[in-house]
């Protein structure tokens, strides 16, 4: 299948540099299935009309011939092809079974039958090239070119890819990182959520790991490659997405060798309606009218609604209710669910880091509200994450803090700025307390104990502090006036309001409680999950890790489904039975790659969809039984004795259209309501 793709942007590394990730993306028509299923399903719809008003037939006749002819010569060739090699495809016979409509005066049936097959063939192609798409734009994450660092110290700017191991790499503020390597000088925070999907970034300093495509922050780095650009995370990541996809096929050959078994024996069953009574004396244009009556009414149109209406309207439901599901397919495998596994950073929670906790020191005579407006009024020109966090929490409160100056930023320390006479610090505690002795470790407890010998047990204090936010899951960050502690901020992302509900729906539709995959660390998981009435927590995984994590439940004989939004969770999306991605915040990546989005990024739409796609599954039940009784009966009489043919067309659409409207009925709020009422357990 070709593809065309969106021209790339003037100048690549520009937008890198930005911190733009180029989006490539097939054009709709650019696909030749959807060319051909468009202008089908145009003359037909111009032709319908015009036979129902009781135009002349030279009127609406060509319309409906071209539209045989847009829509069928494609899958007819491919038919035709494959017959060569000695396979019946069902395609190929959905093409004669419209031909033989036709013969017999039943034009608009067999064009229905070619739009129908057209527009399928054009879906899966679209969605076949948008995963395509989706997958190669994950390597523009990476940078094209690199600043390298020859041996006598001069700068070069090469491709990336060209890299090697040993080669050591400058990595400017703003820049991405352009090999995996380890941090051989300088110090600063990176942007790593493409990666381990942790919402802050993390600080580097000298033996510290980057990864390739992760955003560095406001201090220069010297990192020194150690793996190929072939051999990268992010590259890995586009494998195990190719590979898990791949994994899918065996379902795809089991219905192929349905399609083959049905076309032979329609083939084999027509031919003997027709050749058997002719063979007995029958007059040939009886034995022919037989043979295309049987042909009618033991077509599969009934079959193929009695499946479809319900899960289209499912997916119709869905969508007006903010969840995408992308293919019927999908919606049938969201109801066979029986274990789940949910990513942590943005699905369980919002996604943002806010100050939950102010705690002022005593000591220093500052309440809550006034420590808050010193943090904010020092943060205010900072453009880190936790200092938006601090920012927010001020405006949240109402507060106004003054103006500041002589601002500086230190990466991997915090900021210092003037605010109203006072010198005021917001960083890493470990790292200001040891500003006080620089022989100090970094580490908080020995750095908390230099600054008590120093001038008191302030130290001591902040020490208790910072362990007691930091074992509940917070993110420390110590606030120093005048050189004194004078209190500890406590940031933490927040856990959805409806996460709880969720998890408690899932378990009752499943019967097992879901599985916390997440790359963070395993305090801040524990914490979250406790919260959220998760018990199995799984932290400090890679991406490979939750494929890991995912193949494991499958093997036990489960039906996984994975809930997440970065890229990171895109390998798992693609390994599960079934993936789910969270629409407002999830990268291209997790959002081309799972089978459903929440667009609302409402966590409570996840077990009411997985409800809904039960219900769709008990409607096709329905249909099936509906068709295969109506399809049997009209068969057996053609065979046993005389149907009319009018007869035949009438039963036969009769119950397209009977199991057709029992589809439908999941297009009403009602049926909604319901199945989020029984996701609701």
């Amino acid at each position: 299948m070709t593809a065309t793709l969106t021209p790339p942007a003037a100048d690549p590394a520009a937008s890198v540099r930005a911190g733009a990730v180029p989006r490539r993306r097939t054009r709709l028509l650019a696909l030749p299935e959807v060319r051909w299923a468009g202008a089908a399903a145009a003359l037909f719809l111009l032709a319908l009309p015009l036979q129902l008003a009781g135009a002349p037939a030279w009127i609406w006749g060509p319309l409906y011939t071209l539209s045989y002819v847009t829509g069928g010569w494609e899958p007819g060739w491919e038919g035709l092809k494959a017959l060569k090699g000695r396979t019946l495809d069902v395609d190929l016979l959905m093409v004669v079974a419209a031909l033989g409509a036709a013969s017999i005066g039943q034009v608009m049936d067999g064009a229905l039958l070619i739009v129908i097959f057209a527009t399928s063939g054009a879906l899966e192609a679209l969605a076949t090239a948008r995963t395509a798409d989706s997958v190669r734009g994950l390597l523009d994450l990476a940078p094209a070119t690199a600043t390298r660092i020859t041996a006598d110290g001069t700068e070069q700017t090469v491709p990336a890819g060209e890299l090697a191991v040993g080669d050591t790499v400058l990595v400017r503020p703003g820049e991405r990182v352009g090999a995996d390597g380890r941090v051989l000088d300088g110090a600063s925070e990176v942007d790593q959520a493409s990666i381990t999907g942790e919402p802050l970034p993390a600080a580097k300093e000298p033996g510290d790991e980057v990864f390739a495509g992760t955003l560095n922050g406001t201090g220069a780095l010297r990192v020194r490659v150690e793996r190929d650009a072939s051999d990268s995370v992010i590259a890995r990541i586009v494998r195990m997405v190719e590979e898990a996809s791949e994994t899918k096929a065996p379902t795809q050959l089991f219905i192929e060798k349905v399609e083959q078994r049905y076309s032979l024996g329609m083939v084999v069953a027509t031919l003997a309606v027709f050749g058997v009574p002719l063979a007995f004396g029958e007059a040939f244009s009886e034995a022919l009218l037989r043979a295309m009556t049987f042909m009618i009414v033991a077509s599969p149109c009934a079959v193929v609604l009695a499946t479809m209406p319900p899960l289209l309207s499912a997916i119709a439901n869905a969508g007006r209710h903010g969840v995408l599901v992308k293919s019927a397919v999908a919606m049938e495998r969201l109801g066979r669910i029986d274990a789940v596994a949910l990513d942590k950073t943005g699905t369980l929670t919002e996604g943002t880091p806010r100050v939950v906790e102010v705690r002022p020191l005593r000591e220093r005579g500052l309440d809550e509200v006034e420590l808050l407006t010193l943090a904010a009024a020092a943060e205010r020109p900072s453009e880190h994450p936790l200092a938006r966090a601090v920012v927010d929490a001020a405006s949240e409160r109402g507060l106004d803090p003054p103006a500041t100056e002589g601002f500086m930023s230190a990466p991997g320390i915090g900021v210092r700025a003037v605010v109203g006479g006072l010198t005021v610090q917001v960083g890493a505690p470990a790292r200001l307390l040891a500003e006080a002795e620089p022989e100090a470790e970094v580490e908080v407890e020995v750095a908390a104990k230099c600054a008590a010998d120093a001038g008191g047990d302030a130290g001591g204090v902040v020490a208790a502090l910072v362990r007691e936010l930091e074992e509940s899951g917070r993110t420390a960050v110590l606030v120093v006036v005048d050189g004194t502690p004078a209190g500890v901020l406590g940031i933490a992302d927040r856990l959805r309001p409806d996460a709880a509900a969720t998890v408690a729906a899932l378990t009752v539709l499943t019967g097992t409680a879901p599985t916390l995959l997440t790359g963070d660390n395993p305090r801040a998981a524990a914490r979250l999950a406790a919260e959220a009435g998760v018990e199995d927590v799984r932290a400090g995984l890679l991406p490979q890790d939750k494929v890991g994590a995912v193949r494991e439940l499958e093997g036990a004989g489960r039906r996984v489904m994975v809930v997440g939004d970065g890229v990171n969770d895109a390998p798992a999306l693609a390994a599960a039975h079934i993936g789910v991605a969270m629409g407002r915040a999830g990268s291209d990546l997790a959002l081309e790659t799972a089978d459903a989005v929440i667009v609302r990024d409402e966590l409570a739409a996840v077990p009411a969809t997985v409800a809904l796609s039960r219900r769709a599954r008990e409607l096709v039940v329905q249909n099936l039984v509906i068709a295969g009784v109506f399809i049997a009966g009209l068969v057996v009489w053609d065979l046993a004795g005389t149907l009319p043919l009018p007869l035949g067309v009438a039963g036969h659409e009769g119950s397209t259209v009977l199991v057709g409207l029992n589809g439908l009925r999941l297009l009403r709020d009602a049926a909604w309501k319901r199945a989020a009422a029984e996701g609701t357990g």
